[in-house]
């Protein structure tokens, strides 16, 4: 009898991870790589201040939706996040809907990342895009260019299996190395960027600001990663909610960053001609293309 009771019980997920982690894990999913590849276009269609003040809505609403994973994530600190709370609150049916529709969500998460990596990869070694396999909307698409990005995903992939442990050991080295790249973003900026090259501050209409605004949501996804792994987490179930409206903020703050540092390195006629504007002004405010680099290793 107490064999049988004993393998009724729930399992209990260990609780390795610290806040640390935990706000590393959300900030770093946030921040990813989409701000190597959108920079270039927001600043284009909105202008400097134009994109800041979308990013600023964008975050504010984001930290808006944290709130309520923060007050659900206090209540319930149970790995599974979303599935947890719409399962306790509407019932298994709601429950079974709402965790596929935020499959969907993720998977076209996967889609953009297996694409901007091996773009950014290419930017390294351009040498990559070879064997042409099909053309897509007029881009050739390369045999070895897609097994990049299919092989970036399935090492993501093995990492998780792995554990959230090792998953966040990693991705707490990713995001040392580019705070690091953002402290020498803001030097360079400050030391070498110039207040002329930010023109235009807006662009006419407001089509610039939605363009960025709706991306914003896409690009903050990963804050639900935090409730996800609430039951790993080795701290107060009140301060778990915490770190996901902190994850937020720092990850609003990052976007700002990059907006204004690239702006102000190279006007918008040069930005819009180059590769990746990221990375081409970062090499720009230290003439140095190994900079550039450097900073496309750490997106």
């Amino acid at each position: 009898m107490s064999s049988q009771d004993s393998s009724q019980q729930p399992v209990k997920l260990a609780k390795t991870l610290t806040n640390i982690d935990a706000l590393a894990l959300g900030f770093g999913a946030m921040i990813g790589f989409g701000w190597v590849v959108l920079t270039g276009g927001w600043l284009e269609s909105a202008g400097t201040m134009g994109a800041v003040a979308a990013i600023v809505v964008g975050g504010a609403i984001m930290a808006a939706v944290g709130l309520v994973y923060s007050e659900l994530t206090s209540a319930m600190p149970l790995a599974g996040g979303v599935h947890q709370y719409v399962l306790r609150g509407l019932g298994p049916r709601f429950a079974f809907i709402g965790s596929w529709a935020l499959v969907g969500g993720y998977v076209t998460i996967v889609a953009f990342e297996a694409v901007a990596f091996p773009r950014t990869v290419a930017y390294i070694f351009p040498e990559i895009n070879a064997i042409p396999i099909w053309e897509v909307a007029g881009h050739t698409v390369h045999l070895t260019w897609a097994l990049i990005g299919v092989i970036g995903g399935i090492a993501i992939t093995w990492l998780n299996v792995r554990g959230v442990k090792q998953a966040s050991i990693a991705q707490n080295f990713t995001v040392i190395f580019l705070l690091v790249v953002g402290v020498l973003m803001i030097f360079g900026s400050v030391t070498r960027g110039e207040a002329a090259n930010m023109e235009p501050l807006f662009t006419p209409g407001t089509a610039g600001f939605f363009t960025v605004l709706i991306a914003i949501p896409f690009l903050f996804i990963g804050f639900d990663v935090i409730p996800q792994s609430a039951e790993e987490v080795n701290v107060p179930a009140r301060k778990i909610g915490r770190l996901v409206i902190i994850s937020v903020a720092m990850a609003t703050a990052w976007y700002i960053m990059v907006v204004l540092t690239t702006s102000s390195a190279m006007g918008i006629d040069e930005l819009v001609q180059t590769d990746i504007a990221v990375a081409d002004a970062f090499g720009a405010l230290f003439h140095s293309q190994i900079m550039a680099n450097i900073l496309i290793a750490g997106g």
